[in-house]
């Protein structure tokens, strides 16, 4: 028996899609690409990657276009619990990220600690949906009112809400992630959406090369510019992160069978919750907010443990059941941070004991009862 950390949820109807886009030979970005916009939801704009969706995201906020654009120099409140490339876009354009620290229960960033550490260089915040639990809505909802920028990264978070909002309605921007182990697949793939029109416009000139050949309606570029072939006219800087057409067409796929992985997952996810909360005095699990979507499951080796976490984690990979870190552990932590400006609030204590102590399982469409019997069965050999 293998618990592996995530099984492929792509299949025949996936391959048949993307055959069918071979054959055709209509392979660059295109109609399928439009489509899955379209189905996905109203300003979405599908590009290669999540950690692309992210970048796609800190460019069009900081473009000299973009009315009230964040400037170099301007603070940014991240969580210390977060992946590498929520944060490089912010250094890559010229942003402060200010690193605080996470909530120990739900592994989302502190809210209280959100608030200490705002300072009149504030100009966003772009917590992470941990693992795909749900940050307080509500708390970023505030945030924004008060005229904070708010870019949702839920690249670990599709299908999550709050109980009335899905993951990635509050933000000002929004990021999603179709990785090979993510919640659905188009190996790799990503997508931003924005809150109006313009701004998705915005991301479609960014998301190739900074021409106007992809937005809603060119004619006004078109007509100010007549001696440039329409075909080839820039109007604003850009890179080259669009999807393909196979792409698309394995997500258009995956669109449909979303609610199913979704459903298994969170069946998993309560039942090893019942299997672990038989080690509360050593062990603690993440709790749910809103209604998760289960990324994977993270488990935390409490500070007075008998055990470590890598004894516990060679117990598991020794008896088949494949764990990794949370994230990347505690972003502040990481040596490239030295190389860029930036600044820590407190002293993340506890993004430092997720770091050193915690680790995750998986928690997918390929697991059922048996994989989880097997879980039980060896931790309960662990004897802790």
């Amino acid at each position: 028996m293998r618990v592996k950390l995530h099984e492929p949820t792509f299949g025949d109807e996936e391959i048949a899609a993307a055959v069918e886009v071979l054959r055709s030979t209509n392979v660059t970005s295109g109609q399928k690409v439009k489509t899955f916009e379209r189905e996905f939801g109203e300003h979405a704009v599908l590009c290669n990657s999540g950690s692309s969706a992210n970048l796609l995201a800190i460019a069009a906020l900081t473009n000299p276009v973009t009315e009230n654009r964040l400037q170099p120099g301007d603070e940014v409140i991240v969580s210390a619990l977060s992946w590498s490339t929520t944060v490089w876009p912010l250094v890559q354009h010229g942003l402060v990220p200010v690193i605080v620290d996470i909530d120990p229960d739900t592994l989302n960033i502190d809210t209280a600690q959100v608030m200490r550490a705002m300072g009149p260089k504030t100009r966003a915040i772009m917590p992470v949906h941990v693992y795909g639990n749900p940050c307080d809505m509500n708390f970023l909802s505030t945030l924004k009112a008060q005229g904070i920028c708010v870019i949702e990264d839920c690249c670990e978070a599709f299908g999550a809400s709050d109980g009335e909002r899905p993951v990635g309605s509050v933000g000002d921007m929004a990021t999603f992630s179709f990785y090979f182990s993510h919640h659905m697949t188009m190996l790799e793939g990503g997508l931003v959406i924005a809150k109006t029109r313009e701004m998705s416009d915005l991301l479609r000139i960014l998301r190739a090369h900074g021409w106007v050949r992809d937005i809603h309606d060119n004619s006004a570029y078109l007509e100010e510019h007549r001696d440039i072939d329409p075909k080839f006219l820039f109007v604003n800087a850009g890179y080259n992160l669009r999807a393909t057409e196979l792409q698309a067409a394995m997500g258009l796929e995956q669109l449909r069978k979303l609610p199913h992985f979704l459903a298994v997952r969170r069946y998993v996810a309560a039942a090893l919750q019942r299997v672990f909360s038989q080690y509360q005095d050593v062990l603690q699990t993440q709790a749910e907010c809103g209604q998760s979507s289960w990324f994977g499951f993270p488990v935390v080796v409490k500070r007075t443990s008998p055990i470590t976490a890598k004894q516990l984690r060679e117990h598991l990979e020794n008896n088949g059941i494949e764990t990794r870190s949370i994230i990347c552990g505690n972003i502040a932590r990481q040596p490239a941070m030295k190389l860029w400006p930036h600044r820590v609030f407190g002293d993340l204590r506890h993004a430092d004991h997720v770091m050193r102590s915690g680790f995750s399982i998986g928690c997918h469409q390929g697991m059922g009862d048996e994989e989880v019997e097997h879980v039980r069965l060896v931790m309960r050999r662990m004897g802790v």
